[in-house]
């Protein structure tokens, strides 16, 4: 969540999740290829390791935990 008054801080645990791209837009990696990867697919796998794109419902709220990213 944004502070309010006083020093804006960096939230960690937002900024080793989140990444912001030249352009501004915000990535993430995908859920899901940790464990129980014998069952999934090789194709399935492989398209979990990709990076995808924030949602524009749930930008606000993540750059408002990275105040000095944008």
């Amino acid at each position: 969540m944004a502070r309010t008054g006083g020093k804006a801080k960096t939230r960690k645990a937002v900024a080793k999740r989140f990444k912001v791209t030249g352009t501004g837009k915000l990535t993430r990696r995908k859920q899901g290829k940790r464990h129980l990867a014998e069952s999934k697919s090789r194709k399935r796998k492989r398209r979990l390791g990709k990076v995808a794109l924030v949602s524009d419902a749930d930008v606000s709220r993540i750059k408002a935990n990275l105040p000095f990213s944008h």
